[in-house]
């Protein structure tokens, strides 16, 4: 017994459809997508690059500041260092080192917003 023509032509579209979906799957499958489960953080015009750690700790130092009148004015801003280290910038003066932030009360909401951050990742 033979197979009619219209029967052969359909299996044989099914066929090709199921190795099509097969095909784009893997392709699929094989795409890395670095952006998934992680926050992404613009920088804004003006500010150095960092980690999404620094900006994230950059978030919770700018709240600290915006919530004290007598230091709602300076500017803070985490960036990378040329040698991959971080560098503080307070109102456009680097700092590769905390201590050396002339404002003691500066020092201490960076410190509290590492605290804070370090908090966040605890789990």
């Amino acid at each position: 017994m033979e197979i009619p023509q219209e029967i052969r032509v359909l299996g044989g579209a099914t066929v090709l459809a199921v190795v099509a979906l097969v095909v784009l799957y893997v392709l699929s499958a094989r795409r890395v997508n670095l952006t998934r489960g992680t926050r992404l953080y613009d920088h804004d015009p003006g500010e150095r690059v960092a980690a999404s750690f620094a900006e994230q700790i950059e978030d919770i130092i700018r709240a600290h500041l915006g919530a004290d009148p007598s230091l709602a004015a300076m500017d803070v801003d985490l960036g990378t260092a040329p040698d991959g280290g971080l560098e503080v910038w307070v109102d456009g003066e680097r700092y590769t080192d905390l201590n050396l932030i002339p404002n003691e009360r500066v020092r201490q909401v960076i410190h509290q917003a590492v605290e804070s951050w370090e908090r966040t990742q605890e789990g």
